[in-house]
């Protein structure tokens, strides 16, 4: 499955998978959007994540605490919801 962090609109739109394959170029491209300022990313075009998309998520709020910066994550599917909340980490990342 591929995968892409693209701008459009004033946001990153991520699509495709959120998973082991792809983690280490989600989290490449989110740190180079977050270089840009202060990013949303929209998931709502993500297909598959498993808990390495949850790991990249934390990556990049790492990154962007780091830096001073919010990160805001915009229309996450409802397995990521699930996801997070099955590990007790939902509260842990700024979703809407």
């Amino acid at each position: 499955m591929s995968t892409a962090v693209q701008q459009a609109d004033g946001r990153w739109l991520v699509s495709g998978g959120m998973t082991l394959e792809t983690a280490p170029v989600l989290l490449a491209r989110g740190l180079e959007a977050l270089a840009s300022g202060e990013p949303q990313f929209d998931l709502s075009a993500v297909e598959a994540i498993d808990s390495s998309g949850l790991a990249v998520l934390f990556g990049w709020q790492r990154a962007a605490s780091s830096q001073g910066k919010s990160l805001r994550i915009a229309n996450p599917p409802r397995n990521l919801v699930s996801l997070a909340e099955v590990y007790g980490v939902a509260g842990l990342l700024p979703l809407s």
